[in-house]
């Protein structure tokens, strides 16, 4: 029985992978996963709670797969060097598209928003706990908000796997103008005590001045 929902959860993933949201149907999947259409319902009531359980699974075995890189980051740009690698090997895997497909899929079936929602809230998790280690002793620390950065960095992500589909290029860009921002961020980390505690009154300055 096991065997047979792992089978059905790696089908719809494999069909979201190929085909798409709109090719997700239980017989898509039940060919994907070499098995027989009525085991789709038998074992999930729905092809919509089935699309759901695969992307909670492959977004379980994904973050897994990268969680001791993301425990040894220590600096803003290795951050977005494991970005940049990860983004190229998940969409190398198909995994990005899965999430896109998914992403869209929710603008159309509410079912599927709180699923998917929770697949992105796994790499959330992460990158948010990466940026508190990272920026706590950070000038920027106490101006920062981790938790919206951190949603703000992975919403990023799987939009630069839509945008790269039409501007490789511009993509490409998107990532050398992040680099930029985290060596700047560098530079001032590294500056004294006088230069941090000035660009912290003007960063005070400035938040009071918006409210």
């Amino acid at each position: 029985m096991g065997d047979t929902r792992t089978r059905l959860l790696e089908g719809a993933l494999e069909t979201l992978r190929t085909q798409g949201i709109a090719g997700a149907s239980a017989r898509a999947i039940a060919t994907a996963a070499g098995v027989n259409q009525a085991l789709v319902f038998y074992h999930f009531g729905t092809v919509d709670d089935l699309l759901a359980a695969a992307l909670r699974h492959g977004s379980e075995q994904r973050v897994a797969v990268y969680r001791a890189r993301f425990a040894a980051v220590n600096t803003l740009k290795e951050l977005l060097d494991l970005g940049r690698s990860l983004h190229a090997d998940e969409r190398a895997a198909g995994n990005l598209t899965v999430l896109a497909q998914m992403l869209a899929g929710s603008q159309m079936d509410d079912k599927l928003a709180p699923a998917t929602a929770a697949g992105l809230g796994m790499w959330v998790t992460e990158i948010e706990e990466v940026l508190g280690r990272v920026l706590a002793g950070s000038p920027l620390a106490e101006f920062v908000d981790v938790a919206g950065l951190a949603r703000a960095t992975a919403a990023a992500f799987v939009g630069l796997e839509l945008y790269e589909g039409v501007d490789k290029d511009g993509a490409e860009q998107a990532f050398d103008s992040l680099e930029q921002l985290a060596g700047l961020v560098a530079v001032l980390e590294d500056m004294g005590p006088i230069v941090r505690r000035t660009v912290r009154s003007r960063l005070r300055k400035a938040g009071s001045a918006e409210t």
